[in-house]
């Protein structure tokens, strides 16, 4: 399956909406079957399972479920596909795909704040808020 996502040229643009939806649905499927594999060269067995990153991938397609423009649609799928062909081939760190698509983009920061601010005394904390607020 890996060499088929690397070998996956980027196809002509689509001619209405529904093509375009058709090519979601194609894209959604190739990256979902594409999952064991990532599983296993990440080693991600402890932190995710198939399912909490085939939701992830769905959440990140229903996010642009409002666009109707097929261009733009096209332009979305080549930005995935190109996504899709570098987590294949390993071009990113485990940290780079745990951070993505396990943690999120605002757990992790939400983890990052805690953590900040658990060696911070009370008075700098007061400082931070009063004066970078």
């Amino acid at each position: 399956m890996a060499q088929a996502i690397r070998n996956a040229k980027v196809p002509p643009n689509s001619v209405n909406l529904e093509e375009a939806r058709q090519r979601v649905f194609e894209f959604f499927r190739s990256a979902c079957r594409s999952l064991p594999t990532v599983m296993e060269v990440y080693n991600l067995y402890d932190v995710a399972t198939i399912s909490q990153l085939r939701s992830t991938i769905a959440a990140e397609i229903r996010k642009n479920d409002h666009i109707t423009n097929p261009k733009v649609i096209d332009m979305l799928l080549f930005k995935g596909l190109e996504e899709l062909k570098n987590v294949v081939n390993h071009s990113k760190q485990r940290h780079h795909i745990v951070g993505q698509y396990v943690v999120g983009r605002r757990g992790l920061e939400q983890q990052e704040l805690a953590s900040k601010e658990q060696g911070i005394s009370n008075f700098l904390k007061d400082f931070y808020n009063s004066n970078y607020s």
